[in-house]
């Protein structure tokens, strides 16, 4: 069913998984930095959902007796602003579903039925995604980012 060009298309899912869940782990801490904490806690549920994608992945290439890797397709890069980390966060997603739909077309034109169905599941979440980010730069171009920030921060934090 698995041919070498779906466990290379697997293979680096599997990269561009562990990349984006560790690029949502590095803008927690840097939104918690911000005093963002409720827009870090967000992150923090997107990286659980892109780890998520990639134990699902990994199990993929393990079902076809494949080792996986666990490399990142590129390293995380720090934002320097909101705009900045939506904006990126915005191209990666539409990267990975531009790159699993393709895995998904070629998935189905050699019968593996079950690679394909796992790349439009994600397909699906990643639209997802970019919809929300899509909607939080629109928001920051209407209020401003002063105003759009303001509902992110809890005020839980201590002042030290």
């Amino acid at each position: 069913m698995s041919d070498s060009e779906t466990m290379n298309y697997l293979q680096k899912a599997l990269h561009m998984e562990l990349t984006a869940a560790h690029q949502y782990q590095l803008h927690s801490h840097v939104l918690d930095d911000w005093g963002l904490d409720k827009l870090a806690a967000q992150m923090r549920v997107e990286m659980q959902e892109e780890l998520g994608h990639s134990d699902l992945y990994i199990a993929r290439i393990m079902f076809f007796n494949g080792k996986p890797d666990l490399d990142f397709y590129k390293k995380p890069v720090q934002a320097e602003s909101l705009v900045d980390m939506f904006k990126s966060d915005l191209a990666d997603e539409e990267e990975a579903i531009q790159f699993y739909t393709l895995a998904a077309q070629h998935a189905m034109k050699v019968g593996d039925i079950g690679s394909r169905t796992l790349f439009e599941q994600i397909v699906l979440d990643e639209e997802g995604h970019k919809s929300w980010l899509e909607l939080q730069l629109s928001l920051i171009e209407r209020l401003g980012e002063k105003s759009f920030s303001a509902k992110y921060v809890s005020g839980a934090a201590s002042a030290e």
